[in-house]
């Protein structure tokens, strides 16, 4: 009889254990892909290619250092159009909110970018800034709005419902 009860109590644990907390779970929509055409659309990120951005660098503006760098991955779509994949590593800051349970976080980024003119020669290093805001709530972590050198820029999703920036220089 003590087996049958403990048998039965061991079961009542386990479904328990099995139940969906899905309700709970936030969820976090943070990556980007930042693709740099210019005005006529033409792809600014071939690899040596003449007239292209050929070094790029990111820097954490609100990191606690003076040099930061901050981690993307070069990639090339579908399309054969090439894309800078930022996923996270910059310094989020609380903007607005504090204990609501509607926050307000921001990362600020420098960009630098080297253009190719010729076979052998580059332009000068150009700054620009990149700022993203997130909104925050306990059921999703997401991209509000993203800037660059203080214009506001589209934030649209792919087919893949991945955050997609287009910049243009």
């Amino acid at each position: 009889m003590k087996n049958l009860l403990f048998g039965i109590l061991l079961g009542c644990f386990a479904l328990m254990g099995c139940r969906s907390d899905e309700d709970s779970i936030q969820k976090i929509d943070q990556i980007m892909n930042f693709y740099i055409e210019n005005s006529s659309g033409k792809d600014l990120l071939i690899p040596d290619s003449i007239g292209s951005y050929t070094t790029i660098s990111m820097n954490d503006f609100l990191a606690p250092k003076d040099v930061a760098p901050v981690s993307f991955s070069p990639k090339t779509g579908e399309s054969s159009r090439r894309f800078l994949e930022y996923i996270a590593g910059a310094t989020r800051q609380l903007e607005s909110g504090g204990d609501s349970d509607e926050r307000v976080y921001r990362s600020k980024i420098r960009v630098d970018l080297i253009k190719k003119i010729t076979d052998t020669t580059f332009a000068a290093v150009v700054n620009d800034t990149l700022e993203i805001r997130y909104r925050w709530t306990p059921t999703v972590f997401e991209i509000s709005t993203v800037h660059y050198n203080s214009s506001q820029l589209p934030v649209t999703k792919d087919a893949e419902s991945r955050n997609v920036v287009k910049i243009i220089k």
